[in-house]
């Protein structure tokens, strides 16, 4: 049996000014509709984190309420696949700014001794393993999946100097990609142009027939979250790799 949900904020900071709202707060919401067995304490934390996160709540009530979802169960790659999915429908300033938050609570570096371990305590998104792909790839990389539901999301992770070949996405209508990059320092080329720095927050939109590579600076490692835009009869093409000459000409 899960533990009894008690709560006593509304009368030690309500409870002379408004003592119907305190009591309608602790005894009601937390005493009668918390503790109500019809779901599980857990689903009910994810249920007010997204309730929480649509409104645009991001205060301390947030920041409370992640913390008991992750006392009642809800892991890391959990909180990362629920805010992933919920930003689908409430937007994406609404997920960065839970993110925020949430990393915060779900802070779990201890003692990390490679720097593969390091980077990966400094971002949310886990790395995952090698990169199926990675004959497309010059160096390491990794592949982590976010979400497999409705419009796949990936977490692409790449080693310091790692990029991908030049590459791109067909489709018949449609298609495309979009990154959008979570973690360290990288870049983005199209054919013929200039690359362009990737942080976090930065945003790619990649139409189809677009000739380009993307992946890590020299000197950083680099994640970004790769979505792949639906559309007919979509293929990736692979070419040749990114050159060391043109690749050092980078900072």
């Amino acid at each position: 049996m899960s533990k009894k949900i008690t709560q006593t904020a509304g009368r030690e900071q309500l409870g002379d000014f408004a003592p119907m709202f305190a009591h309608l707060n602790d005894d009601v919401l937390f005493g009668e509709v918390w503790n109500d067995p019809a779901i599980s304490v857990k689903t009910r934390c994810i249920i007010t984190v997204v309730s929480l996160m649509a409104s645009g709540m991001t205060d301390s009530s947030l920041s409370y309420h992640l913390a008991n979802a992750k006392a009642n169960g809800v892991t890391k790659e959990e909180i990362a696949a629920i805010i992933t999915h919920a930003a689908m429908y409430v937007g994406w300033p609404k997920a960065w700014a839970v993110f925020r938050l949430a990393k915060d609570v779900w802070n779990e570096q201890t003692g990390a001794v490679t720097e593969k371990e390091k980077y990966a305590a400094s971002i949310f998104f886990p790395i995952g393993e090698p990169n199926p792909y990675g004959q497309y790839f010059v160096g390491n990389s990794y592949l982590a999946p976010v979400s497999t539901e409705q419009i796949p999301v990936f977490n692409v992770t790449f080693e310091p100097s790692c990029r991908n070949n030049w590459h791109i996405h067909d489709a018949k209508s449609g298609g495309g990609q979009m990154l959008i990059c979570i973690g360290g320092r990288g870049y983005y080329q199209e054919w013929e142009k200039e690359a362009v720095e990737l942080l976090p927050g930065s945003i790619v939109n990649i139409p189809a027939g677009v000739k380009h590579w993307h992946g890590a600076a020299p000197d950083s490692w680099f994640s970004h979250l790769a979505i792949e835009v639906p559309g007919e009869d979509c293929t990736t093409q692979w070419c040749e790799a990114v050159s060391d000459e043109d690749y050092c000409k980078l900072k």
